[in-house]
């Protein structure tokens, strides 16, 4: 059974720092792209960033690029996201997914497994 399990969430104060784990089951998922993704109340769900099977090019969303690093565990099925400089407007659920094709990463539909979510809360 494929399973993805996100934890590290919880309250910041903005500009703080937060670091968010996703550990994988069930798939070799050292193998498969692996992305984030986060949704505020009222709002779609908005790509974070993603990263490639190998860990050789990671991708980010326009609005966290330079304040977020996503990353994977060599060997482990463990993807992370650390997060950086918060600000109010990353309060979200965020999930981590992952899925066997190695294109379209920033794209939710092109994601075939899905964690419960995390929710982040940026306080003032």
């Amino acid at each position: 059974q494929v399973q993805l399990v996100e934890s590290g969430g919880g309250v910041v104060q903005a500009g703080g720092s937060l670091r968010l784990s996703c550990a994988a089951s069930g798939l070799t998922f050292s193998t498969l792209p692996m992305g984030w993704f986060r949704q505020a109340p009222g709002k779609e769900r908005e790509f974070v960033a993603a990263i490639t099977w190998g860990g050789v090019s990671t991708f980010y969303g326009d609005s966290v690029k330079g304040r977020f690093t996503i990353s994977r565990e060599k060997g482990k099925n463990t993807v992370y996201l650390q997060m950086n400089s918060l600000e109010l407007e990353d309060t979200a659920v965020y999930y981590c997914a992952a899925t066997p094709r190695n294109y379209a990463l920033r794209s939710a539909n092109n994601y075939d497994y899905w964690g419960q979510g995390t929710q982040v809360t940026v306080s003032s």
